[in-house]
């Protein structure tokens, strides 16, 4: 089992919503976040005056999965989620030890 993390705009989140249902992975936890990646923020002006925004507002996705679904769920949250600029994010897959089901009791990947 594998939990896929994906840090994304989030304005990209309905749209990635989508894609993975329609691939067949509803499930998912999201969470707003804030973040930076190399370029370390953004610079912007207001009223004439320059500022620096270091951390900028971001969506993260959660997902587990079997192994085997990992590629398919990549290309989707690529595909879903970039814009070809900087700060369309990151994705992480982690190893999954255990999962449990709270309601049914159902553990492994039954509980995903």
């Amino acid at each position: 089992m594998k939990l896929v993390t994906a840090v994304i705009r989030p304005e990209k989140l309905e749209d990635v919503k989508t894609a993975l249902a329609e691939a067949g992975y509803p499930s998912m936890t999201v969470t707003d976040v804030k973040g930076r990646g190399k370029q370390k923020g953004v610079e912007q002006t207001w009223r004439g005056e320059t500022y620096r925004v270091d951390l900028l507002n971001k969506v993260k996705v959660e997902i587990g999965i079997i192994d085997d679904e990992v590629d398919e769920v990549l290309g989707v949250l690529e595909e879903a989620a970039s814009t070809g600029s900087i700060g369309d994010g990151k994705v992480f897959v982690t190893p999954v030890e255990r999962a449990l089901r709270i309601r049914t009791g159902e553990t492994g990947e039954e509980a995903l």
